[in-house]
């Protein structure tokens, strides 16, 4: 990635294409161990998280999960019309099969799968009621392009709602800068039993990630309206950010 050290990660100005190309494959070689890292260096809160954003829509809604990985979120969208959109054709394919077998169980139609990344949706104008972006957004190649594709394909009066990493200022990113050259290190290594394990890399995407105040910032330069972005509680690791796209433009 691009060295962006000046900034202390506040000021990301997006993420060298060679980079994260190199970040995809990573990301692509989590997939066996991507739930359990992750439930065990948030101690349990990514469900947590995941009910929380999940939440917010309500039966009947078409919505889209920009970067939906391995369909964690996905597969527990009850009730919704869902695409799926992520750019690792493996992601798509672990999420089809899990996230429509858990749809078929309960007796819905299969979800959409779109293979792109955000920054370029090939899906039409005005089509979605709600946007989620799960431990995702930090990974997009240039956010502020991304957020706004995600404004052209939400409707009128539709909504953005993120969760991810959670940087409130430089003392607080400080910490969380801490914890994920450490434990988390630490747990992906025990749970991978690989010492070059995927999470190495991943970790520099949190360093360089900015703040609250400035996605808050990005989202409304876009057009956003009712932009909120707060951490979520007990350990403060994550944010969730909610932004409603104007019914009249």
């Amino acid at each position: 990635m691009g060295d962006r050290s000046a900034t202390g990660g506040y000021d990301p100005s997006g993420i060298d294409i060679d980079a994260w190309e190199k970040l995809e494959l990573q990301l692509e070689e989590t997939i066996p161990n991507y739930d359990r890292v992750n439930r065990l260096m948030t101690f349990g809160q990514d469900k947590r998280w995941r009910r929380n954003v999940r939440n917010h829509a309500t039966p009947g809604m078409k919505v889209l999960e920009v970067g939906c990985g391995p369909g964690s979120f996905a597969e527990d969208l009850v009730g919704l019309d869902v695409t799926c959109l992520d750019p690792s054709a493996e992601m798509l394919k672990v999420a089809k099969n899990r996230v429509d077998s858990a749809r078929e169980s309960r007796g819905e139609s299969p979800a959409q799968y779109v293979e792109a990344i955000a920054e370029s949706i090939p899906l039409d104008d005005n089509t979605f009621d709600m946007v989620f972006c799960l431990f995702s957004f930090r990974d997009f190649q240039d956010k502020k392009k991304g957020l706004s594709e995600i404004y052209r394909v939400l409707k009128p009066g539709g909504r953005l709602v993120i969760c991810d990493a959670g940087k409130a200022n430089w003392f607080h990113g400080l910490g969380g800068r801490i914890w994920m050259a450490t434990v988390v290190q630490w747990i992906a290594r025990y749970v991978t039993r690989e010492k070059n394990h995927p999470w190495k890399g991943l970790a520099n995407t949190y360093t360089q990630y900015g703040t609250n105040g400035y996605y808050r910032a990005m989202m409304k330069e876009v057009g956003f309206d009712d932009v909120q972005g707060r951490l979520l509680m007990p350990f403060m690791m994550s944010s969730r950010f909610r932004a409603t796209k104007p019914k009249a433009e």
